[in-house]
């Protein structure tokens, strides 16, 4: 029997990139069900589609464990306020995008009370804490996953999960144009380029910054042909990598951008980055990478016990192999670094056939996860819905 064509779909989000796919979810809805109510927590992207929200998405953006901490209360009041009007309103369908310790417990109630669920965006159970993957089992009717082996891991557990692709992918062309991001970002299309992503955290730049700034310092002594691009993320990274570079590299010149990570990985022959979702961008982005990571001491013996997987960047756990270099901790030093970038950098045939094989490769896994995620998602929400 065909489902209404106004059905209430419950959408909770807690952030940015939360609010992006739910944007791009009710999109994709609404060509299905054109009278669908829309409630929730939702951000200006969502806003803006229709969704009505409960509270400013804001509330929820909160980062790091201090803050968590500091902001609880609110967080657990919030959270009582949206189970108490969901059970009220008794949505068809509730999704909860990412923020997982949020959007889980609320789920769990959901499907307790015969209201469908869907968790979007698996959380990393495949990486660490494995154990959450019998909470999430219990809480949802479906978990929408980006990536492949996150669904092979479900899989294994008998958790019903569908991959769907992954947004960026979609977003970015297969062949991205180093012209036109040369042109955005004011550079010399001529010019050779590498790109250091020092993260998005406070404390990744104060333990990336001075290996990235000194690292970058040799590279401009073998190549003094190069520039160099730093994009940040805010004000605050800016201001804090400026007061690092000035005492690392005061004379070294740099174009420091605001954002505009994108256009700086296509325009670049070479980046290295922290680890994280830009290791995945930069994939897309068809710019050969190194990734480096360093944490407090402590948390790194903690991290080396907690995580499951052989690799820790996403490009070699899409590949299932070392395709790109990661230099963690004590290994993430300059000279190490710099011997790593090299083989993208030199000008011989070896570095330049080395160079187009990974390239091949990128492209090879770009294709693997371009599947018009919004589409899918919607399809697989739409087919959950209309189940009996």
């Amino acid at each position: 029997m065909k489902m209404r064509n106004n059905p209430t779909i419950a959408i909770v989000v807690g952030e940015v990139s939360g609010d992006i796919l739910g944007a791009g979810l009710i999109r994709s809805l609404k060509a299905h069900y054109s009278e669908a109510r829309f409630i929730g927590i939702a951000g200006k992207q969502m806003l803006a589609q229709g969704c009505e929200t409960l509270v400013d998405m804001e509330e929820l953006s909160v980062m790091g464990l201090v803050e968590v901490v500091k902001h609880l209360p609110r967080l657990l009041k919030i959270r009582r306020s949206v189970i108490d009007y969901m059970l009220q309103q008794k949505p068809d369908i509730f999704i909860g995008i990412d923020s997982p310790d949020f959007n889980l417990d609320i789920e769990l109630k959901m499907k307790k009370n015969g209201i469908k669920t869907v968790h979007y965006v698996s959380p990393s159970v495949w990486a660490w804490r494995q154990n959450r993957v019998k909470k999430i089992a219990a809480a949802t009717n479906l978990v929408l996953a980006f990536l492949p082996f996150e669904k092979a891991f479900y899989d294994r557990f008998n958790v019903p999960c569908r991959f769907i692709g992954h947004t960026m992918a979609d977003a970015i062309p297969i062949e991205p144009d180093h012209l036109a991001a040369c042109q955005f970002l004011h550079l010399d299309p001529n010019q050779r380029y590498v790109s250091l992503l020092v993260g998005s955290r406070s404390s990744e730049v104060e333990f990336l910054a001075e290996p990235f700034l000194q690292a970058a310092l040799l590279l401009k002594q073998k190549y003094p042909d190069l520039q160099f691009l730093v994009p940040l993320a805010n004000s605050k990274r800016r201001q804090q990598f400026e007061q690092i570079k000035a005492n690392i590299a005061p004379n070294l010149a740099m174009i420091l951008l605001d954002g505009c990570a994108r256009q700086a990985m296509i325009a670049s022959q070479a980046t290295l980055l922290a680890s994280g979702t830009a290791a995945l961008e930069c994939m897309l982005c068809k710019s050969p990478m190194v990734v480096g990571y360093k944490m407090k001491p402590f948390t790194y013996f903690l991290a080396k016990r907690l995580v499951k997987t052989s690799y820790i960047s996403l490009p070699n756990l899409l590949a299932n192999e070392l395709i790109v270099p990661e230099l963690i901790q004590q290994d993430c030093e300059p000279e190490k670094l710099v011997e790593k970038l090299s083989i993208y950098l030199d000008q011989n045939q070896r570095a330049i056939r080395h160079r187009n094989n990974l390239i091949q490769r990128f492209t090879e896994l770009h294709r693997l996860i371009k599947c018009n995620a919004d589409e899918q998602a919607a399809q697989a929400v739409i087919e959950l819905l209309e189940s009996k």
